[in-house]
């Protein structure tokens, strides 16, 4: 009874203000599932379509993995082991040692008397340190005697010893370039620990998913694989030698538009690492990518400025629409507003708590809708950071 006298005194005569805000708030609602659809969600798609048709029994090329490093012997001593350890018939591993003043080279030689398929290098001392990293992983690939090079990072390891297999699996369908994933190992004790993995998660999916449409922008050499003959082909770093970073998303961006690209990210093709103990490590980690970002060529940036744009438009109006609904006392209008931006939030619940299984990005609830918010000026605040940093280099 009471149900039916609410319903009754609720007012259907919606003015040109609630249809013009209503209106825009359901388009801006809209955009915003579909880039949940079409690109968050793709990544987690691509996966279970490849578990119905993947297959080991495919011929395996021969694969150059390649680390470069400056001081990580610590890393190294730990991390090594699980690439050379993996199950793979035909590989190698290349450390380029950049100058390292702790005990890298005497790890190095040591493990070399156990692993007959570990090859170290060093960059000479009178080499120039502005492009140290594009150096290394130069000398590295000019190392290499295999077709597939394997690049990763020295705090980081395999998740499982087939991740070499995972990626040579893709080179054997055709692929020019791989990108895949790494997963962080972050203490629970760490300063925005879980906000960090949301922002791992939601920074690969992007890459990842563009990749799969077709639209590949970058990659990261935290796991990344390429043809040695596209190295060649491209001169090497010669297109990104301007900039002090971009030896992997900048030189990805510059090639990938020539190249077939794929993607793995099956848990064994991942990578990890617990190098993120402070949030000024993943500070670091990131900020480099988005200051390297302005320089990409193709549409990325575009797609996700608007994506951003629409995001905020949606959360605006949604309060907007709620305030204008109880201040004037139109139920009507409150619920369309609460019922969209429920609609958006399980619909991004949902895909995003989907990659905790494969990715380990933890599982999220209400405090999704704050990460939402905030990661874009993080990533602002970030970018200013590096901008800063890379100010005082010079």
């Amino acid at each position: 009874m009471y149900m039916v006298d609410f319903i009754e005194n609720i007012d259907f005569n919606f003015d040109t203000t609630f249809w013009v805000l209503g209106g825009t708030l359901f388009f801006f609602w809209f955009i915003q599932i579909m880039y949940y659809i079409i690109i968050y969600n793709r990544p987690y798609r691509y996966e279970k379509k490849r578990e119905k048709i993947f297959s080991l029994e495919v011929e395996r090329p021969s694969v150059s993995v390649i680390i470069a490093s400056k001081n990580e012997a610590d890393s190294l001593a730990e991390n090594l082991p699980f690439i050379l350890e993996q199950n793979y018939p035909n590989f190698e591993v290349i450390v380029v040692n950049m100058g390292s003043t702790d005990e890298t080279d005497t790890l190095l030689k040591l493990l070399s008397n156990k692993y007959d398929n570990l090859y170290h290098t060093y960059v000479p001392e009178d080499a120039e340190r502005y492009n140290e990293k594009k150096l290394a992983l130069t000398l590295g690939v000019k190392a290499a005697k295999n077709d597939i090079l394997l690049f990763t990072e020295a705090y980081c390891k395999p998740v499982s010893d087939m991740w070499i297999e995972q990626f040579a699996t893709r080179f054997d369908k055709g692929d020019d370039i791989v990108l895949g994933f790494c997963k962080l190992n972050i203490d629970k004790k760490v300063y925005r620990r879980k906000f960090v993995l949301y922002d791992n998660l939601i920074f690969s999916i992007k890459y990842m998913s563009m990749a799969i449409l077709k639209r590949t922008f970058m990659g990261v050499n935290r796991n990344l694989a390429y043809r040695r003959e596209i190295f060649y082909e491209e001169k090497g770093f010669s297109s990104v030698l301007s900039h002090d970073n971009g030896e992997d998303d900048l030189f990805i961006n510059r090639i990938a538009r020539r190249r077939k690209v794929g993607v793995v990210v099956s848990p064994e093709s991942m990578t990890e690492t617990n190098v993120v103990d402070k949030f000024r490590v993943w500070k670091n980690l990131k900020s480099k990518y988005l200051y390297t970002k302005k320089q990409y060529k193709g549409s990325s940036s575009f797609v996700f400025a608007v994506e951003s744009f629409s995001k905020y438009c949606f959360y605006i109006l949604s309060l907007g629409l709620a305030v204008y609904g109880i201040y004037y006392q139109n139920w009507a209008v409150l619920a369309v507003s609460v019922l969209l931006f429920l609609l958006r939030f399980v619909t991004q619940l949902v895909i995003i708590n989907r990659y905790n299984k494969n990715f380990g990005s933890g599982r999220y609830g209400l405090r999704l809708i704050g990460f939402d918010m905030y990661q874009p000026i993080n990533n602002f605040r970030f970018r200013k950071y590096e901008k800063k940093k890379n100010k005082y280099k010079r």
